[in-house]
Parts: C-alpha cells; structure tokens; sequence
C-alpha cells in the first residue's frame, strides 16, 4: 500500500521481506507466500500461471458485531466514507483512475469483517495497491463528507428494506440473537445512522484499522516480493498489537416466531438453528450435509418441493460460521397458501436426515460437487484472493485447494450422521415470514429441535 499510485519498493523493505516470508507449497505446486511485516500486516498472495488480472483485497478485522447498539451500523459508514478520499486522493481521482484502466475498485462489510477489493491487469497492480493502501490508511473522514454519505447510507437501507428476500435474513438473525451483537444489522438502523456522530465513526477508523488487524490478499498476475514491499512501504504507523475482540462462549439461540405482514406478493421465511464456528473441524461434513439438504438442483428440498410439487420456485439451505457460533437456515420463497406445506416438508425432511442420514449415492455426488467448486472458483483470482484473505484473517489457516479437497473426501456417512443430530436436532429452530397474511398457523414449527 501506498501513499501515491507510483510509489516504488521502499528502501530495505525487500531484507525486511525475506526475513519474515512464510512459505508454504503443496505437492501439486499450488500454494501461497506469506509474510507478516513490522507493522504487524499479514501479506498473502498466490501466483495464478496464465492469469493476465490481478485481484487485491485488505481484510480489516471489524464488523457490525464490534458495536454497541447506539453505534450500530458505524463499520458499514466507515466503508462507505473512505471511498470519499484522502489528502492524496479525491473520491473523482480514485474513480476516474480505475476507469481509465478498465478496473474496478469497490468494498463490503459483514458482521465480522470488512475487505476493501480491486480488480486489474496484472501490469496495474501498483496503482490498485496504492490506493486501496491510501484509503485504510490515510482516510480524510472529512465533516461535510459524512454528512453527505449519511444520506447515501440512509438511501442503502430504504433500497434494503425493499428487498424482502434479502431484509428477511436480517430479521432471522435479530430473532435468534436478540441480546447478542451477532443479532444486529450490518447496515444498522436508520435511527442509529442518523444520530451517529464524525468522531464515533473516526474512533472505530483509529481502532480498528491497524496493522496488526489487516491482512492484504493477492491473486493472480503477481509477484509476492513487490506487494510486500508496497504494503511495506505504507503501514508503519497506528499499530498497536492487541486483543481486539474477545468473541466468548456461543450465544444462546432463540426458539422464536416472527411474522411481519408486508403487501407483496410471496411470502419470504427463513426457518433456522444454531450452526457451528467458521473452524470447527465439523464444517466439512456440515458443507457436505448442506448440498444434500438444499444446496444444489439434485438436493432434497429442490427435489422434493419445487420439482414434485412445484410448490416454491426458490429454496434452499445454508450455514454462516462465526467466530464462536453458526447459523443454519433454509429459505423459501412462496405464496401464502403453500407455507404450510412448504413448511411440512423441510421438517418431514429434516427428521429423515436426523434418524436414517444420507445414503453413499448422495454422500458421493456431494463430495463432486464440492470437488468441482473447488477447483473451478480457485481458478478464478477474486476467488483465490478472497479464500486467502478471509482465511489468514478468520482462521490463522490457509489450505491449498488439494488439502481442502482431502479434507471432503475424508468424510464419511458417520460424520454426516454424527453433524446433522448435533446441527439440526441440537438446538431450537426459529422461523420468520416476511409477507401476506398467513392462512395457517406456523406456531408448531417453532421452538422443537429437528
């Protein structure tokens, strides 16, 4: 990262480089380099043979979780106001820059994280790297423009509450974590946004954004040596290595109903339980009991629901791993009259899976299509990029795309059993319904495990 688009290899930053490179390689040649540097920035790349694009992102570990309730939503304005500039940069010049070289340059914020990205030729790596390096270092966070992005944000959670099956996910989460931070928004509220102070915002900036807190990913076109020393070249100040977040034991889960009425034409419910921690050594069996479950055209509730009975056109299931905890949810988008049924399934289905477990046929097609995700996406550097990133930061782990394919042909059918009695019959479910008046009562299908 650097201060400028142009700047070059600091001085000694290459002996620093070398003297704290990690290197890890797999029988197959796949692997990645990775350095940790004085100031506390972890740097990963991995070198994609026949790419001519490069992927870069800087993974800051902070997220909505890191709030107090009046502070909801502060990480995501944050996002949002470092694209507003630095003292270097304008918000026109960072734009008109990757417009001029056909790149793009954009962010997201989650409850535990927040990655700041870019994608360009490989020969414009130095101009990506500068200015995301700027930007989550340098950020100006200027009055007049938080005022103006307040209005922007406000704006994003409107055009959110408008997408009922993307708002209903929220609400699942506020349903079964009403008293923890996992529970809240990642956009937050329009009341906490707009009472949110430019020196509550800048204080999570100074927080969080420090070098032993970041993590700089690269795939692609690169060379690991040149994106140390430009990220070298920029961090050396605002680190302060400490424990900044102490996730705890695993929040209780709610058994709870939630039904909002809304005059839209199908009913949106997720229906969900307690999950697992992102490293729990049982998320390779639970991945592969989710693709069998509702994670592809041949699973269960596809099957059952939308191809026999054409009850649904959307359904699905899926896990979110945290830091301590998990959620597992199904979603389903259907009329009103059908969410009875719909709903009588997935636990007919559920229980099925619970007592008799899945037969060596379903375990085997999984285990493909697992295999094939693999490849196919870590072909891709966004992919790759991000598989890095998310795993330096979130696990202290990175595996190669062989060690993470022996880890899915490693599972048997007791794995499976054994994580779908502890998942799905381990603790209460909770469902929320975004739509029409229901014409049944839902009540039963709260509070029981599977």
């Amino acid at each position: 990262m650097a201060g400028t688009g142009t700047g070059g290899p600091a001085g000694t930053a290459g002996t620093v480089a070398e003297a704290n490179k990690e290197t890890q390689r797999s029988g197959d040649g796949m692997g990645y380099d990775r350095t940790v540097l004085p100031s506390g920035v972890r740097v990963v790349s991995e070198r994609l043979e026949g790419a001519r694009s490069v992927s870069i992102g800087a993974w800051v570990g902070t997220g909505s979780r890191d709030e107090s309730a009046d502070l909801n939503g502060a990480t995501h304005f944050l996002e949002h106001l470092l694209f507003k500039g630095t003292p270097s940069r304008s918000a026109l010049e960072i734009a008109q820059s990757f417009d001029a070289i056909g790149g793009d340059i954009n962010a997201f914020t989650t409850r535990e994280f927040t990655c700041f990205h870019a994608r360009t030729l490989g020969e414009d790596l130095r101009l990506a790297l500068g200015t995301i390096g700027d930007l989550v270092q340098n950020a100006s966070l200027a009055p007049d423009d938080v005022e103006a992005e307040r209005s922007v944000v406000l704006e994003e959670i409107a055009m959110h509450e408008d997408t009922p099956d993307d708002i209903v996910f929220d609400v699942f989460h506020e349903t079964i974590w009403p008293d923890h931070p996992l529970g809240r928004r990642v956009q937050g509220l329009p009341g906490t946004v707009e009472q949110m102070s430019r020196e509550a915002i800048a204080g999570f900036f100074h927080r969080y954004y420090t070098g032993d807190n970041i993590v700089v990913a690269a795939s692609g076109e690169v060379d690991h040596a040149q994106v140390v020393n430009l990220v070298d070249a920029a961090v050396r100040a605002r680190s302060t290595p400490r424990s900044i977040r102490a996730p705890g034991a695993p929040p209780p889960v709610a058994g709870s109903l939630v039904v909002h009425e809304r005059d839209i034409e199908q009913a949106h419910l997720v229906y969900g339980t307690q999950g697992i921690a992102r490293s729990d050594g049982r998320r390779w069996a639970l991945g592969l009991l989710n693709v069998i479950l509702g994670g592809g055209m041949s699973s269960r509730l596809f099957q059952e629901i939308r191809e026999k009975r054409g009850l649904a056109y959307a359904i699905s299931s899926g896990h979110l791993g945290y830091s301590e905890t998990g959620v597992f949810n199904i979603y389903a988008g259907c009329s009103t009259e059908n969410v009875g049924e719909v709903l009588s399934i997935i636990r007919e289905q559920l229980g099925v899976i619970t007592t008799s477990g899945i037969t060596e046929e379903e375990l085997a097609r999984a285990v493909g299509h697992v295999r094939g995700s693999l490849v196919l996406s870590m072909e891709e550097p966004g992919a790759a990029m991000s598989h890095l990133g998310k795993s330096e930061l979130c696990l202290g782990e990175i595996l190669t795309t062989r060690e993470m394919i022996a880890r899915v042909e490693a599972v048997t059918l007791d794995d499976v059993r054994r994580v779908g009695a502890d998942v799905l019959a381990g603790a209460p479910w909770s469902l929320v319904v975004l739509g029409p008046a229901l014409a049944v009562d839902v009540s039963s299908f709260v509070g029981a495990a599977a």
